[in-house]
């Protein structure tokens, strides 16, 4: 008997602990978020700041060697010549490249001897609304890479664009006609968008109605002021969400099952800083890609309108890595293999790649099924 009153007595001391582990991690995630983050930890230095768009700057690395999930990567100290500038997309905020020590691209590519900077976007207002195509592809961007070919001293510098900031990239360098983009990669981003999906066969539809209303009443997206398509940061983090909802609501249910996990909970308050704290899109941009992008679908053509421009895909001779996600629903490999067909580019590679529309960026097999391969081939092109 007394050895049944010391096993019931063990027992409920155990389910006390576990109540108390469940607990605390469930108190943890849900009022202490922020503690459990471990995004944005590689130290970077402010380079320029206007109020919404800054440049940062990735220094050498302290330390001998990083971890990548269960590769360590040595630091190498010498320098590739050529500088990588990475150019997000909008409505994201940073944390989606540095988003864990042991996943962070910044850091892998600062580790893999490169000199790294980024263009924050930062956070657009009702004040910028009027934002455009133009305003970043013309305007800012080119701004930007100025000051970073200064900071530098090199004229050639290799761009990498995730999702929009691919298109961004792949525009720029088409109006641009810039000579000393020696290599450009893109992730994600959408050629030929009518190939994309289910959301492609969408914007089919959609387009062959606004063709009648174009016909019919000499209607045009663009005729409406940009201020009503301005669209707040929390509604483009449920539009996130909805291109994979199964996904995320089994995200939350793993969380709930994996309650007691505490390196689970703290990777899921990580994950969820960068999804949950999208930023707003401006309302010409909206215009611009809902119309030229989506419905009308000019890329597929092979240019698109920028302002009063037409930016031609054939005017881009950088060395080219395009990638695609395997499991992408809102950017299908279709949709974004086009680009072999338009830039002028005789060194141009496409691979597709394990992963989502954000998996393929810093999903947790990226850094072997993508970051080694690009690193490699970026090495080779950069000195």
């Amino acid at each position: 008997m007394p050895n049944l009153f010391k096993a019931a007595a063990n027992k409920a001391s155990g389910l006390t602990r576990q109540t108390a582990l469940y607990a605390g991690n469930a108190f943890d995630r849900v009022f202490r978020a922020a503690s459990l983050v471990k995004a944005g930890q590689t130290p970077f230095e402010t380079l320029h700041d206007d109020g919404l768009v800054s440049l940062r700057y990735y220094p050498p690395l302290a330390e001998d060697f990083i971890e990548l999930d269960d590769l360590v990567i040595p630091v190498e100290r010498k320098t590739h010549r050529t500088p990588i500038v990475i150019i997000p997309p909008l409505a994201v905020n940073m944390l989606i490249y540095d988003l864990f020590p042991q996943r962070s691209l910044v850091r892998f590519l600062r580790a893999k001897g490169f000199e790294v900077y980024l263009i924050d976007w930062g956070v657009p207002g009702r004040e910028h609304t009027h934002y455009n195509m133009h305003t970043y592809v013309a305007e800012l961007l080119p701004a930007y890479l100025n000051r970073v070919r200064t900071h530098s001293g090199e004229q050639e510098l290799s761009l990498h664009g995730w999702s929009m900031g691919g298109m961004f990239t792949l525009f720029y360098s088409a109006l641009s006609q810039d000579q000393h983009v020696r290599n450009a990669i893109v992730l994600g981003s959408p050629i030929d968008s009518h190939a994309s999906g289910l959301m492609g066969w969408m914007y089919q539809r959609i387009a062959e109605v606004a063709e009648v209303v174009r016909k019919r009443t000499g209607f045009r997206i663009h005729d409406v002021k940009p201020q009503w398509f301005h669209t707040p940061g929390w509604a483009n983090t449920i539009g996130f969400k909805l291109t994979n909802p199964i996904g995320s609501v089994m995200g939350y249910w793993e969380l709930i099952v994996r309650l007691g996990d505490r390196e689970f909970v703290t990777n899921h308050a990580t994950t969820s800083a960068f999804l949950d704290r999208m930023v707003a899109y401006p309302g010409g941009i909206i215009q611009d890609t809902v119309v030229r992008v989506w419905i009308d679908n000019q890329l597929s053509k092979g240019e698109i309108q920028i302002g009063e421009d037409l930016a031609r895909l054939e005017n881009v001779s950088a060395n080219l890595l395009a990638v695609a996600g395997q499991e992408d629903t809102m950017v299908t490999p279709g949709a974004a293999k086009r680009v072999m067909d338009h830039v002028s580019s005789t060194d141009k590679t496409f691979r597709v790649i394990p992963g989502g529309h954000m998996g393929i960026l810093a999903g947790s097999k990226a850094p072997k099924e993508s970051w080694l391969e690009m690193a490699e081939w970026l090495a080779e092109r950069s000195n």
